[in-house]
């Protein structure tokens, strides 16, 4: 029963990281971060149980790290400009109605 209780805790605290994780970073960097562990996964099982790969799966591997990657670095090396505001135009600290009353 204790080891019930503390598997459920650990997943709990997980799935809390993962959410603050998506809320602050982003959904791309949160993929970037659990593919480069399946990625470091991947490298570990192969080199420690001896593994192979096959050429399709080093491919495949290839084509989906390399286009998330890719997307991540191409998505900051562009920044966005950032929106003018006018000041003077709005109306500060005054409540604006929503709806006209007839």
């Amino acid at each position: 029963m204790y080891d019930i209780a503390l598997l459920s805790a650990v997943a709990t605290v997980g799935q809390f990281f993962i959410s603050y994780t998506i809320r602050t970073f982003g959904a791309l960097t949160f993929a970037t971060i659990m593919t480069t562990r399946q990625l470091v996964s991947i490298t570990i099982s192969g080199l420690w149980f001896s593994h192979p790969l096959s050429s399709a799966q080093w491919l495949g591997a290839v084509i989906v790290f390399g286009s998330l990657y890719s997307k991540s670095f191409f998505r900051n090396s562009a920044p966005k400009p950032l929106p003018s505001v006018d000041l003077q135009s709005r109306n500060l600290g005054e409540s604006i109605p929503l709806k006209e009353e007839a």
